[in-house]
Order: structure tokens, then C-alpha cells, then sequence
């Protein structure tokens, strides 16, 4: 099914970083932000490195976002994708980061999953000439990576922040 993205990032007042996703999963299309799935373990890894307690309102993930100066977005615009299956995903246009990076001067983006990171460094990277780290994905389904190994990586956010 070929979808639009239907949100915009989130940038917050002064954010310092960006973490780019690759395309909404189904949950996060339902309500309309980022991580939408309960099994996604983002909230808790960021509330962790944060040293915040885990957000449960969209509300309370935006005010998290806010105070720790991270700014959220994903690497896709539009794409034909078979429910939240990454590996499905085909016919990409990207998002343009760039009136983000310029707005806010944004110090470091990384990339939530190797899939967003392969379609960050394949259109966004030439444009706006920023490498992104590459973080493992918060996804349920990457299950080799433990709570406490998401969050330990997660942490090179700290430097930035």
C-alpha cells in the first residue's frame, strides 16, 4: 500500500539532536506519533538515558522530547510498505531534513535502525551533508538487542544534549 507519512516531526522549542525512524508502523499512523506500538521500546530507552520517568500520553512524550532537546522524524516521506514490515519497503521518497538541521541548528543526527540509516545515508546525507550514527533499532522485532544494550547506545546521545 502506498502511504503518505501522516505527521510532521516533532521539533519542539531548542532541539539539539534529531533521531530519524525509517516510516511510522501501523500503531503510530493510529495515533498520530512517533512509536506508537507499546511493545517499541523508544520510550523507555529514552526516558532511561534522560534519567526521566517513561512517558505514557503523546502529551508527556512531547514534553520528554522537549526538555531533553531531541527533535524526532523519520528518513521517509512516502513509500508502498505492507503493514510496519521495514522489509517491505519500496518506492521511497524521502523526508528533507534540512529546514530542521537549519531551524534549529542540530548538532548530531542518528538513526533509529539500520533501515532508516540506509535511507538517510542514500538521500538525506548527500543533500544535507550531515552523517547520522547509526543506533540499533527500538523495535520489537530486533529482538538480539537486550533493554539495557539499547540504552547503554543510546547513550552517545548524552554528548550532544
Amino acid at each position: 500500500m502506498f502511504i503518505v507519512h501522516p505527521f510532521e516531526a516533532f521539533c519542539g522549542s531548542d532541539p539539539k539532536i534529531l533521531i530519524l525512524g525509517s516510516f511510522p508502523s501501523v500503531k503510530s499512523r493510529e495515533n498520530n506519533f512517533f512509536y506508537g506500538h507499546p511493545q517499541n521500546r523508544f520510550w523507555k530507552v529514552i526516558s532511561a538515558v534522560g534519567k526521566i520517568s517513561e512517558p505514557k500520553t503523546v502529551d508527556e512524550k512531547k514534553a520528554m522530547l522537549n526538555k531533553m532537546g531531541i527533535a524526532l522524524w523519520d528518513s521517509i516521506h512516502s513509500c508502498e510498505i505492507t503493514g510496519s514490515s521495514d522489509s517491505s519497503i519500496k518506492n521511497v521518497t524521502p523526508n528533507d531534513i534540512r529546514p530542521i538541521v537549519e531551524k534549529y541548528g542540530i548538532r548530531a543526527v542518528f538513526a533509529n535502525g539500520k533501515t532508516s540509516g540506509m535511507y538517510y545515508e542514500k538521500y538525506i546525507e548527500p543533500v544535507c551533508g550531515i552523517k547520522a550514527e547509526v543506533l540499533p533499532s527500538t523495535s520489537p522485532a530486533n529482538a538480539a538487542w537486550s533493554l539495557p544494550k539499547l540504552i547503554d547506545a543510546y547513550s552517545v546521545i548524552l554528548k550532544y544534549l
